[in-house]
């Protein structure tokens, strides 16, 4: 059974479906045609699969980092291990 800090760590959607649904969002917002209205609230739903994206991403590179014992080159973006 998973906590609730579990819960709040990892989000309803995957990585996949936001990434696929904010591209979808991005070429709406960019054919334009909608009213302002409709661009806003693309545009909301659009951040917040973007954060979903990138919590995704933080996750993964956690994890990563975990598995490989070197927390700092990961968090870094380098391979000081090399």
């Amino acid at each position: 059974m998973s906590t609730a800090s579990e819960n709040a760590a990892t989000p309803d959607i995957s990585y996949e479906a936001a990434r696929e649904e904010l591209i979808t969002i991005v070429q709406q917002l960019e054919t334009g045609g909608g009213s302002l209205e409709e661009s806003l609230t693309l545009w909301e739903r659009g951040e917040a699969l973007a954060a979903i994206c990138q919590q995704w991403l933080d996750g993964a590179r956690e994890r990563l980092a975990a598995a490989s014992g070197n927390q700092s080159s990961v968090e870094n973006g380098t391979n000081d291990a090399a």
